[in-house]
């Protein structure tokens, strides 16, 4: 999508995600993949080069996707130099709901939604008895790693991670923030004036 961009020589147009990079706000639209964790990952080198201070808005509207794609963009953002603050603007699934909750402040519009449950094989297994074992053990691993991460990112005991990732759970804005999950409503003319924080 293209916008236009007035200059010098009058006005020309511009990809939007140029002028978002602009303004430090990368999207994470769609299924979470290598390709995507790249392109993120690329995205949050060039503004800490920029400027390691000024904040980074990652704006996510995502089913989720690959763990492993997950958590290479978990691993950048709590890398950062610049915080990486984050708005659900639709919503954020499965290890989306991971990286949102990773925000140095986490923001969801109104009607916005997160899901967090334990991981699922991604798709049909095809295998011998030790392929299974190994695909199974994986996920056992990949399961406790994203309960470790969200008890430190909710404060929330380990049994009660466990309890909420035990079957699809998905949280309003409000039950978010009492989860630990959010931390406070976004608004989309603070965030274009310059300002993240809004009362529920």
């Amino acid at each position: 999508m293209m916008v236009m961009e007035k200059g010098r020589n009058g006005s020309s147009p511009v990809p939007i995600e140029a002028r978002l990079m602009d303004r430090r706000r990368i999207i994470l639209n769609g299924e979470i993949n290598s390709d995507l964790a790249c392109q993120i990952v690329n995205q949050l080198l060039i503004l800490n080069e920029d400027d390691p201070f000024a904040p980074i808005d990652l704006m996510i509207n995502s089913n989720g996707g690959e763990i492993g794609a997950g958590l290479l963009i978990y691993d950048a953002m709590c890398s950062s130099a610049a915080p990486v603050r984050t708005i659900c603007m639709q919503k954020a699934y499965s290890m989306a709901a991971v990286l949102f909750a990773a925000g140095t402040k986490r923001m969801m519009f109104p009607n916005s939604r997160l899901m967090i449950h334990e991981p699922i094989v991604m798709s049909q297994f095809v295998g011998n008895n030790e392929s299974l074992k190994e695909v199974m053990t994986t996920l056992g691993e990949n399961s406790q790693t994203l309960h470790a991460i969200l008890m430190k990112l909710t404060g929330r005991s380990e049994s009660e991670i466990e309890e909420a990732c035990s079957k699809d759970r998905y949280f309003t804005l409000e039950e978010a923030i009492e989860f630990g999950l959010c931390d406070c409503k976004a608004s989309l003319a603070r965030l274009a004036e310059g300002e993240v924080e809004d009362d529920v």
